[in-house]
């Protein structure tokens, strides 16, 4: 059964329309709730089709992503309070409590690698909101890492042009799990050393 690869297609289409920035700001907006594939499918084709307005593509994407992501928080949020009564029969109060407490010293943190890599970031923007990280930290987190994908992909893209896209599909999992090792360990060196 092919889910994926239909979803991907679409996307390309769009990229090519004449309202591309709208469908872009709708699926980064959707991608941080819900959306199963990542916006890059849809600004790289874009970035590459008109190079000049690379910045512009990527800051629609971060600013649609961000705000998307602010309604993820809020949904995590309000169903916590909705479902906390289940939670407290079924004794899962807690482990949410040890979660909460790893969102609570690393929440900036732990929302950026989220934003920046290839981890599903939908579930960050409903846990976030779920374990109550604060929501100055969170559009930080959010902001930066998301910011800095977009604009990495948009930039390379639209400067390296038609060779670097290709090149660009093949690794950008593996430079975002890098990035995501990288953070964790740091964090992880950090817990055991204090």
């Amino acid at each position: 059964m092919r889910l994926f690869g239909p979803i991907y297609d679409r996307c390309l289409i769009w990229a090519a329309h004449h309202r591309a920035p709208r469908y872009l700001a709708a699926m980064s907006a959707a991608e941080s709730v819900f959306f199963p594939i990542p916006v890059d499918v849809m600004l790289a084709p874009m970035a590459l089709a008109a190079p000049s307005r690379w910045w512009r593509l990527a800051l629609i994407c971060t600013i649609a992503s961000v705000l998307g992501g602010v309604i993820g928080y809020l949904l995590g949020h309000f169903a916590l309070d909705a479902i906390w009564p289940w939670m407290l029969k079924l004794g899962w109060d807690e482990t949410f409590h040890k979660v909460q407490a790893l969102f609570e010293r690393y929440g900036f943190w732990i929302v950026f690698v989220a934003a920046f890599t290839p981890i599903p970031y939908k579930v960050f923007t409903i846990a976030s909101g779920a374990t109550g990280i604060g929501l100055v930290p969170f559009l930080l987190g959010s902001t930066i890492g998301r910011g800095a994908r977009f604009f990495l992909v948009a930039g390379l893209v639209a400067f390296g042009g038609k060779k670097i896209e290709p090149l660009l599909r093949r690794y950008i999992e593996i430079v975002g799990w890098a990035v995501a090792v990288l953070v964790i360990g740091a964090l992880a060196w950090l817990e055991l050393r204090g």
